[in-house]
């Protein structure tokens, strides 16, 4: 894992800068459902009945509401969240909420979280495309309670609150907390009448292995000041690469917060990446891992559970 600069989440946002490290959340072991596939991490959530009723149950309108973006687990507060929305130059406009993009909710260490996610097509029609630290510590836990909400607004669930089955994401990030693999996938449950989340919201195609530099829309819901998680907004621009911290990663400017992680960005109609880091120093670029083979094999797994 690489620590030449201070790395926090927030709201599924990494926040870089600094030259001190800061402590990382407690490490657990892999799980006991890890993948013998080199490079995949698997993990059973509500895998029953019983316990997809729990979830969906658990998250009531104020447990979504109080939900916190994920900075706050590595630093304690929201300081640097703010800090980051006030030096950010206007980039995010408000979208209408829509069926295929939504609304992330889960909870780490006893705490409840949120994030963005998309609706991906997928063999068996019940993959959502988020952050790794969305779904798993980096290194560490994985996620409970997962839960996601399409087309989220303002506290409303128009098509329903869907639970996940199954969460993958990269070795590299489940193993190492590697930002450059910050990329999850979570296999959602039927709905109650027996049917696929994308056969009821739709879903976008997702590509891999594409150039360098393309033009980009990226979503979510931002939750950090002086946004409060409670509609869409996008950012577009053209990709570049990332000259600060030496990353493999490409950013956009965006000036999305916590909360926004795991949003996908969209090139000519296909997911081709997720909002994942900001670096402390420049609060104007939001930065997303490149998909390439190693991601395509996670998503292979997940495509096909």
């Amino acid at each position: 894992m690489k620590r030449p600069l201070i790395r926090t989440l927030i709201a599924g946002l990494a926040l870089v800068g600094g030259s001190a490290a800061l402590a990382g959340p407690a490490v657990a072991a892999p799980s006991a459902d890890a993948a013998a596939s080199v490079g995949v991490v698997r993990h059973q959530a509500a895998t029953t009945d019983s316990e997809q009723d729990r979830v969906e149950a658990y998250w009531t309108p104020a447990r979504m509401k109080s939900a916190k973006p994920a900075e706050s687990r590595f630093t304690g507060g929201k300081a640097p969240a703010k800090a980051a929305a006030k030096k950010a130059r206007a980039a995010a406009v408000p979208e209408s909420p829509q069926p295929r993009l939504g609304k992330v909710f889960f909870t780490l260490g006893g705490q409840n979280y949120v994030c963005s996610g998309t609706a991906t097509s997928s063999s068996n029609g019940d993959v959502v495309t988020t952050a790794g630290h969305c779904l798993n510590e980096g290194p560490g836990a994985f996620a409970t309670n997962f839960a996601f909400v399409p087309a989220y607004n303002n506290g409303s669930r128009p098509y329903g609150t869907w639970t996940a089955e199954r969460l993958f994401t990269t070795s590299a990030w489940a193993n190492s907390g590697d930002f450059n693999y910050d990329v999850g996938f979570a296999v959602l449950n039927e709905n109650s009448s027996g049917q696929s989340l994308t056969g009821v919201v739709g879903s976008y195609p997702i590509a891999f292995n594409l150039a360098r530099g393309l033009s980009y829309t990226a979503y979510g819901y931002p939750a950090a000041p002086p946004f409060n998680g409670q509609t869409l907004y996008s950012c577009s621009g053209t990709a570049r690469p990332d000259t600060f911290g030496g990353s493999n990663d490409q950013g956009l400017t965006c000036d999305m917060t916590g909360g926004s992680s795991g949003g996908g960005w969209l090139t000519s109609g296909r997911i081709n990446s997720v909002n994942s880091f900001k670096y402390t120093a420049d609060p104007n670029t939001m930065y997303g891992p490149y998909f390439g083979s190693t991601i395509q094999s996670v998503y292979n797994a997940a495509a096909t559970a």
